[in-house]
């Protein structure tokens, strides 16, 4: 496999936190960027504190030599008018390709309980009707199309809290969407969080996953949140989740099958933690050396 075929990229989620600002609400954008470069990365998402204007954040990349790979679209389409979805798409599609991303991750946040801390995480989650379903599966079809205008990839994210969180879910929405319009976005904590088998389903969706976010699941900290009926930003504050090497899961039969498969595209370690407990950099430097000593890359 020739290392070019995949890059390695970081997001900015263990620095300042999208969902929980106050989590490292004190580091400037600055720092979170110059510290991926240090730790050895080439790639980024984009979080709260990025610049909006693409030249000036495309300045700011170009510095440390980084560029974005990819940014989290919320999509209302079982809950708002489709064009209303699309419109936010469009300027959120145009964003991203004026500072260089071919991929748009999107997530359904219609009855999405993952902001709420007063809801139980596993018990809250939403469920959708068929009439639901079949507003969503059509509507990412079409955001599908608009994306390919500009020759980029939508992909899906599974997320807990969501109505796409488990294996079942994922694969309704992968039978009742169009391979060529949409893709997977294949994030290894939210499926071992959910109690999924996340080999199972890198093997049953291989072909279609576009983008994957490497992200470690510490199993005490999941019981806990379980047992206690936590919300999914309590369980976030508590450490469910830490970066590749740290955590539970053996990433190695992940990377052989990537490799073998041949994939194309980035690797995103992405683990939303409390910079306050676990420092960004160090976090980022241990991700790095796991994934070159692990995969080779």
């Amino acid at each position: 496999m020739k290392e070019n075929r995949i890059r390695l990229a970081i997001a900015p989620i263990g620095w300042t936190n999208d969902d929980l600002p106050e989590l490292g609400g004190e580091i400037p954008f600055e720092q979170c960027i110059s510290e991926m470069a240090l730790a050895g990365y080439t790639g980024s998402e984009v979080g709260n504190k990025y610049p909006r204007d693409p030249k000036v954040l495309n300045r700011a990349l170009e510095l440390r030599g980084l560029t974005i790979c990819n940014a989290w679209f919320s999509s209302f389409l079982t809950t708002k008018p489709y064009r209303e979805v699309e419109k936010a798409f469009i300027k959120h599609r145009d964003f991203l390709y004026a500072v260089g991303a071919r991929v748009i991750g999107a997530a359904e946040q219609g009855g999405s309980i993952q902001g709420r801390q007063d809801l139980a995480i596993f018990e809250a989650k939403p469920r959708f009707t068929d009439e639901e379903w079949k507003r969503l599966t059509e509507g990412l079809n079409r955001l599908g199309e608009r994306a390919a205008e500009k020759g980029m990839c939508l992909t899906y994210h599974h997320h807990m809290g969501t109505g796409i969180q488990t294996a079942d879910e994922i694969d309704r929405l992968m039978e009742n969407t169009d391979p060529a319009l949409l893709g997977l976005l294949y994030d290894t904590g939210h499926l071992v969080f959910s109690g999924e088998d996340h080999e199972a389903v890198l093997a049953k969706w291989l072909g279609r996953i576009r983008h994957v976010h490497l992200k470690d699941v510490r199993p005490a900290v999941r019981k806990k949140a379980i047992k206690g009926k936590w919300s999914f930003l309590k369980s976030v504050r508590e450490g469910v989740f830490t970066v590749p090497g740290d955590g539970s899961i053996d990433f190695v039969p992940l990377f052989r099958t990537l490799k073998k498969a041949k994939y194309t595209g980035w690797w995103v370690v992405e683990a939303e933690q409390d910079p306050a407990k676990a420092n960004p950099l160090e976090y980022a430097i241990k991700a790095r050396t796991y994934i070159r000593k692990k995969a080779g890359i």
